[in-house]
């Protein structure tokens, strides 16, 4: 059966709702579901949980929910790019947790594999220890963290197979694997999308069993957060 909807918009229209925790893969502008996130925004759903490796910057990727007031919560790991976030983080507007990024990563993972706590020495003795369980392990001190489910997950793949089987591109399938299986309705754009057995089984990286929707992207440009660049060396005559 395919999963494929009209629209973004149409692929959330039912399942968003105020309150409710949302994760979202990329990494800042890499990766990230950005018709997905654009559908969000319109929706108007508010006082929302998000869980993401970072939310973008301003006016792009996750920015565009902080600028319209829909956030109350992040949980994240690098939030270095955005100025509205810190602005609404010092003004207490928005609630904040830190997470260490491979500690996310595992939480995310723990979520989908049903674990629902593990774990790991880092942020053992600093403030992301405060208020956690600690135990001791073969003689090291070991701190408690808690797996993440979300409500529902967004996530980007580059190819897709109208069933939800997930084919995603070098550094933009980054935190998307993960996401993908962490929600409890998972929802995927992606760039293209073929009929079933057009993508090699091996490539498959995000089962279909773990997606209930799909949406193709639009047309858009893929934004770069800091673009470097060095001068071509000129090369010596012959």
């Amino acid at each position: 059966m395919s999963k494929v909807q009209v629209s973004a918009i149409d692929a959330l229209f039912d399942v968003l709702r105020d309150g409710m925790t949302l994760a979202v893969g990329g990494f800042g502008l890499s990766g990230i579901p950005a018709d997905l996130i654009d559908a969000v925004r319109a929706s108007g759903v508010k006082d929302l949980t998000v869980v993401s490796n970072n939310m973008g910057v301003d006016g792009k990727g996750l920015g565009v929910l902080l600028e319209a007031g829909q956030v109350r919560k992040v949980i994240a790991s690098y939030v270095g790019e955005n100025k509205l976030f810190a602005e609404q983080f010092l003004a207490g507007v928005l609630e904040v947790e830190f997470s260490p990024q491979g500690t996310l990563a595992e939480r995310l993972r723990a979520g989908g594999a049903g674990i629902p706590a593990f774990y790991t020495k880092t942020g053992v003795g600093t403030l992301i220890a405060e208020g956690k369980p600690l135990a001791d392990f073969d003689g090291e001190t070991y701190l408690q963290e808690r797996g993440i489910v979300a409500d529902v997950a967004l996530v980007k793949a580059w190819r897709a197979d109208t069933l939800g089987n997930l084919e995603y591109r070098f550094t933009a399938r980054n935190f998307n694997p993960i996401v993908a299986t962490a929600g409890l309705v998972t929802i995927a754009e992606a760039d293209i999308i073929v009929e079933p057995g057009e993508i090699n089984p091996n490539h498959v990286i995000t089962p279909s069993v773990y997606v209930q929707r799909l949406v193709q992207s639009s047309d858009r440009v893929k934004d770069i957060e800091q673009r470097t660049v060095r001068s071509r060396p000129v090369l010596a005559s012959a």
